[in-house]
């Protein structure tokens, strides 16, 4: 299996006993018929397990976002955003696949969007009238909902090919990425706005259309690897690392389409 931008796809197993499932790694007779018993008997995984676990993750996130947006209780999100970092790390560091620790990150993450977004909201009517800061969530959502739709056709088709290279392109362009959010974060607190990636200049508008660029190349990366492990008949259970993988690109698609369409209804 080809390496990944996402940090959550590293888990899935590359080879070994898994290729059974599909008739690979085992004898066969001269009828093509495959000799000996499977090296494990865990059920393969399939497109609709990836399908399954995505939707309920993605459920859950979904709920979580807007029960704080509706009851206002965006305080919740800093914390939230700490927590779902947390769950993350041990999810991408746990050799194993824990269904609990996905859902507690997707609602993690539902509480956190559901605040930042009721931040922006209520910043953009304050500043432009009420009603502007709803408009504005609602495009992010459709327009992550778009992105991710488009990557997926993008992929099936074939017309973007991934690569090695593209992959360690991406990879780089990330880590790059998150290098500067890091230095514009320390940067913050001996000037105001830091290096000006998140003040909604010029400079802002260029790191989120880049961010966006990013997030919406690494889904075709993250559709391979879940491609490849179906083909290679990884076990069911790492269905729900790739419903994490997905879902971690997907919050960090929003959070930049939702600021960057904030710096344009600010003025």
């Amino acid at each position: 299996m080809r390496s990944t931008s996402n940090p959550a796809f590293r888990n899935l197993p590359t080879g070994g006993g898994y290729g059974s499932y599909a008739g690979f790694g085992q004898p066969q007779d001269a009828a093509g018929y495959q000799q000996g018993p499977p090296l494990t008997s865990e059920r393969p995984m399939t497109i609709d397990d990836v399908v399954t676990k995505t939707a309920i993750t993605l459920g859950v996130v979904a709920v979580g976002a807007v029960a704080t947006y509706l009851t206002g209780a965006f305080v919740l999100a800093i914390p939230a955003a700490i927590v779902g970092l947390v769950l993350a790390l041990i999810i991408i560091f746990k050799r194993s696949p824990s269904p609990a620790l996905v859902i507690a990150y997707a609602a993690a993450e539902g509480i956190f969007l559901g605040g930042i977004s009721g931040i922006i909201g209520g910043a953009l009517d304050r500043v432009t009238g009420p009603g502007t800061g709803i408009a504005v969530i609602g495009q992010a959502i459709i327009g992550t909902l778009g992105v991710f739709a488009g990557m997926l056709v993008v992929y099936k088709t074939g017309a973007v090919r991934v690569t090695p290279k593209f992959t360690k392109w991406i990879t780089g362009a990330i880590i790059g990425v998150g290098v500067l959010m890091l230095f514009n974060l320390i940067a913050s607190f001996f000037m105001d706005g830091g290096f000006g990636l998140r003040t909604g200049g010029p400079i802002a508008i260029i790191f989120s259309l880049v961010c966006i660029g990013l997030a919406a190349f690494s889904f075709l990366i993250d559709f391979d690897a879940a491609d490849q492990a179906i083909r290679a008949g990884v076990p069911s259970k790492y269905a729900w690392q790739v419903a994490f993988g997905l879902t971690v690109t997907l919050v960090w698609l929003y959070t930049e389409i939702l600021r960057l369409l904030s710096y344009f209804n600010s003025d």
